[in-house]
């Protein structure tokens, strides 16, 4: 598998060539090293990630008591459509992920990565029996056997076999998947199922015209599919009923702030609350949380803003220079003062004022400050004349205000006029949600700026990020994505060194899962394929095998065992499927060209 994470989904005619094939009875789905790849555990953080999503483990007996809880709460038909819902909404969520993975595979690669992840996360063992997939025709049959389901065990675990299927949540995910993959509504039913009495579960899929009767399992789908891949290069998961609104996280947009955590939303429903009034907003959170950033969004979310947005840094303006600074200065106040001009306040004036480091203001300038945000006037430094502002004060302070109150600091009738409407910024270690869509935002932002062309991440990289404490928030962040970008190659992705360039420290003890299912630590899965590694060279050269050979061999074989797909071979190898695709072609050639000879 190339360890190189896109940046989008950009489609290739591959995925529109049709695919027909008939499985051999006890045919489970090929190997999926690059998603097992992509599934990290940190038990220190208290997080599993699957590339950029963050997963929940949990018991399978708690999903039997929440199922219970809803059957005799709300009725079978609407726990039913609660269920199914939920699956499609993370079925969209791993066609998203399958896309950006497997961004030059074919269909069979990108249809076959849904059920590989069904299994990945632990739902359900998949094994296909028939799929006839043509995307550009919107043609789709699939029909599959779903072997230990856990939704079956946790319906059993309380009700006795049904007279109907009860695998609602996993019909409801290849739902999702499978038409996000096909740009059309595609609908599964459930044909034979293990909660029945039934050996196995089984399922058929095909578009929602083609069933005689779908309206009794359409009605438990709220959602419409959008574009296809093969239409589009990115895609969001489809809009669901406002009955069910809020079923995953949804990426918000203000300017240049992007995040889906909890933190960031709430920081943006306030944001909105306060916006179209003339409230004073503070605005609290460590350095570099992108408190300015956010006044900005104020700003322009506002009545005002088609008037001047004009930030000051009160942290760095000299003391002396503060209320000349703030307010205006008349001529001839002071030494070297030749001509009048305005403060910030009236270069504000019908428009908004951002104070940042406003702790860190002389209690003179506070009073002054204070008597501007009671009754809208101020005079110029040196000046007995009265004038008269319309400004919207933005404050923002990495200190804690009430302290600074206690210890004679900060003028407490000042504290008490700015914390009308108080916004608290969590840090980015407690929004990591936020870190994958920061990361992407910013490599396509300093990719353009700098005119490179960077892939994306690595997974080690990635892994890294994840976990790393980031004391300089989000500006760290910020920066360590444009040092990087400048210091890679075109074509490759961003990696540690790039990013980690001062020596950072962060949690090493990652797991993720090795060849044989089991969690290692990363450096713990390195050392045992090293292991292995070395142990296949030391057969090499015992037995003489020339090295250009041993590597020819490799992708002629893998290529042969991934019947002629070549993406999925170059992700056995570990290669790019351009490398895997020249050499193979140059190879059959040349043995074509031997035998004709």
């Amino acid at each position: 598998m190339s360890d190189n994470r896109k940046t989008e989904a950009a489609p290739t005619d591959r995925r529109l060539e049709p695919f027909h094939q008939e499985m051999e009875h006890g045919m489970g789905l090929p190997d999926f090293p690059d998603l097992s790849r992509s599934l990290h555990f940190s038990p220190h953080g208290g997080r599993i990630w699957l590339d950029d999503q963050r997963m929940v483990l949990t018991h399978v007996s708690a999903m039997a008591t929440l199922r219970r809880e809803l059957m005799e709460t709300v009725g079978a038909d609407v726990t039913r459509g609660l269920l199914t819902r939920s699956g499609y909404a993370a079925g969209v969520k791993d066609a998203d992920f399958a896309a950006r993975i497997r961004p030059d595979g074919d269909a069979y690669d990108l249809l076959s990565a849904g059920p590989a992840l069904h299994a990945l996360e632990g739902v359900v063992s998949v094994e296909p029996i028939k799929l006839d997939i043509d995307v550009g025709r919107g043609h789709y049959y699939g029909e599959f056997f779903w072997r230990d389901s856990a939704e079956v065990d946790a319906h059993l675990t309380h009700y006795e076999p049904s007279t109907d299927p009860v695998c609602w949540s996993q019909i409801g995910y290849a739902c999702g998947y499978t038409s996000q993959f096909m740009g059309k509504q595609i609908l599964y039913k459930e044909v034979e199922c293990r909660g029945m009495g039934h050996r196995h579960c089984r399922i058929v899929g095909k578009p929602v015209e083609d069933w005689e009767d779908p309206e009794p399992d359409v009605n438990f789908l709220s959602a419409e599919p959008r574009a296809s891949y093969h239409e589009v290069k990115t895609v969001s998961a489809p809009a669901v009923a406002d009955d069910f609104a809020g079923h995953a996280p949804v990426q918000r947009t203000l300017g240049e702030l992007v995040g889906a955590s909890s933190g960031f939303v709430t920081v943006c429903h306030l944001l909105e609350k306060v916006a179209s009034t003339n409230a004073t907003a503070l605005f609290l959170g460590e350095t570099g949380v992108g408190k300015e950033r956010f006044a900005k969004a104020l700003h322009a979310y506002s009545r005002r803003s088609d008037k001047p947005f004009v930030a000051v840094n009160c942290a760095a303006i000299p003391e002396a220079l503060v209320e000349s600074e703030l307010f205006g200065v008349a001529r001839g106040a002071y030494t070297g003062a030749t001509a009048s001009r305005p403060g910030r306040f009236e270069r504000a004036d019908g428009g908004t004022l951002f104070l940042d480091e406003i702790g860190d203001l002389n209690l003179n300038a506070q009073g002054k400050l204070l008597r501007v945000l009671q009754e809208g006037e101020l005079e110029r430094v040196g000046d007995s004349q009265t004038r008269t502002v319309d400004v919207r004060v933005i404050a923002a302070t990495n200190v804690n205000l009430e302290d600074n109150v206690a210890k004679g600091l900060f003028r407490d009738d000042l504290w008490f006029r700015l914390n009308v409407f108080p916004i608290n910024i969590p840090p980015l270690r407690e929004r990591r949600d936020d870190i994958p869509l920061l990361m992407d935002f910013f490599l396509r932002k300093y990719s353009q700026q700098h005119d490179r062309r960077v892939t994306g991440f690595t997974q080690r990289a990635i892994s890294a990020l994840l976990q790393y404490a980031f004391p300089g928030n989000i500006r760290e962040l910020e920066n360590m994505v444009e040092r990087g970008v400048i210091l890679a190659n075109d074509n490759s992705a961003l990696d540690i060194p790039q990013l980690f360039t001062k020596g950072e420290e962060f949690e090493k003890a990652v797991l993720g899962l090795s060849r044989q299912g089991r969690l290692r630590t990363e450096s713990d899965i390195a050392t045992e394929d090293d292991a292995g590694l070395d142990a296949l060279v030391d057969g090499f050269i015992a037995a003489g095998v020339n090295p250009e050979a041993a590597r020819d061999r490799m992708i002629l074989r893998a290529v042969e065992r991934a019947d002629g797909n070549v993406s999925r071979a170059a992700r056995e190898l570990g290669m790019t499927r351009t490398q895997v695709a020249y050499r193979h072609d140059k190879l059959k050639g040349g043995l074509s060209r031997r035998s004709e000879g």
